[in-house]
C-alpha cells in the first residue's frame, strides 16, 4: 500500500469515525427544532455567510428543523446613514420613531431576509422568508424602560418609540413551513395590538420562538466563545441559578446579561437547553450539537 493510499483511507477513516460519533445526537434531535439567532456583525463575512449556511441546510438534512432569526442593527445604521436619518441612542438602546421603523422593516425584512433566503438556495436547501407580521407569528407590544437620573437618582420612563417585544407567539406558520421541508427565515419585527409595526431586538425574537416550539436548542451566535469566568476560561454548563451568582460577583456583566437573561427565559418556558457560542468558529453549530466536545456554553434548567 503506498504512503498516499494510506493517507487517504486514515482520512477516510477520520471522517467515517466523526459520522458515527455523531448519530446518537442525529437520533436525539430528529424532529426536533433549533432556533438559531444570526447576528448582523456575522453576515459582512462572505465565507463565514456560506459555512452557516451549509450548517443550517445539513441540520434540515439530517432530520432537525432549523428556524433562524436574524438581526441586522450595523446595516439598518448603514442604511439610516445613506438616507440622512439621524438616530438617537438612549442607555445604548436605538430609539426607533416612524421613519426608523419603516428603514428596520425595509432592511430586515428585504434585503437581509431575502440574502439569507438566497444563501440557503445556494447551499441546496429551501428555504422561506418571514417576519414576525405572516401569519399572525408575532403580536408584539412596546418596551417599556426607566432610567435614573444620575444626580437625583429619580426614575424616569424611556419612550424608545416603535421598539417592541413579543407579548404572543402563534408557531402555526412556522409549523407549516417546517412540514413542508421548508427552513424558516425571520426578520424580528412584529405588529402590535394597536396595528403599529414594531422592531424586536433579534436574540429576544428567537428565544420566544423557541419557548413557543419546546425546541430542543435556542443558538445565539456571537463573537466570543461563550460564557467566561474571571480568568478568561470557558465555562461549558451552566444553569439559571449559576447565572445569577456570576452576575451578582460581577462575572458576567455588559451585553452577555441581556442574552443570558434570554436564555434563561427561553429554557424555564419550554426551551430544553440554549446555547451561547462564537459563530466565529467555521462549524461551530455542528460541533456544539454532534460531538461530545460541544463548542460553546449551554445553559439548561438542570
Amino acid at each position: 500500500m503506498s504512503d498516499d493510499t494510506g493517507q487517504a483511507m486514515h482520512e477516510a477513516s477520520t471522517k467515517a469515525q466523526t459520522l458515527i460519533e455523531a448519530l446518537p445526537y442525529f437520533q436525539r434531535y430528529a424532529g426536533r427544532s433549533f432556533v438559531v439567532k444570526y447576528g448582523g456583525n456575522a453576515m459582512g463575512d462572505e465565507e463565514a455567510a456560506r459555512e452557516f449556511a451549509e450548517d443550517i441546510v445539513l441540520l434540515k438534512a439530517v432530520g432537525i428543523n432549523p428556524v433562524v432569526v436574524h438581526g441586522g442593527g450595523p446595516q439598518i445604521g448603514a442604511m439610516l446613514k445613506k438616507l440622512g436619518v439621524e438616530s438617537t441612542f438612549v442607555d445604548g438602546l436605538r430609539v426607533t420613531d416612524k421613519a426608523t421603523a419603516e428603514v428596520a422593516e425595509m432592511v430586515l425584512s428585504g434585503a437581509i431576509n431575502k440574502a439569507l433566503v438566497s444563501s440557503i438556495a445556494r447551499a441546496g436547501g429551501k428555504a422561506v422568508g418571514l417576519s414576525g407580521k405572516d401569519g399572525g407569528l408575532v403580536t408584539a407590544r412596546k418596551v417599556e424602560r426607566t432610567t435614573k437620573d444620575p444626580e437625583s437618582n429619580i426614575e424616569r420612563a424611556l419612550d424608545l418609540g416603535f421598539v417592541g417585544e413579543p407579548s404572543a407567539v402563534d408557531t402555526t406558520i412556522i409549523e407549516t413551513a417546517t412540514a413542508a421541508g421548508m427552513i424558516p427565515i425571520i426578520a424580528p419585527i412584529g405588529t402590535g395590538e394597536d396595528g403599529h409595526t414594531y422592531n424586536i431586538n433579534a436574540d429576544t425574537m428567537a428565544g420566544a420562538l423557541a419557548s413557543a416550539l419546546g425546541a430542543a436548542r435556542l443558538l445565539l451566535l456571537t463573537d466570543v466563545p461563550g460564557v467566561l469566568d474571571k480568568s478568561g476560561t470557558l465555562l461549558t454548563d451552566l444553569t439559571p441559578a449559576d447565572i445569577a451568582a456570576l452576575r451578582e460577583d460581577g462575572t458576567i456583566s455588559g451585553g452577555m446579561i441581556p442574552k443570558l437573561e434570554t436564555c434563561v427565559s427561553a429554557v424555564e418556558a419550554g426551551c430544553e437547553a440554549a446555547v451561547v457560542l462564537d459563530g466565529r468558529v467555521p462549524h461551530a453549530m455542528l460541533l456544539e450539537f454532534f460531538t461530545a466536545r460541544g463548542a460553546g456554553t449551554l445553559i439548561s434548567a438542570r
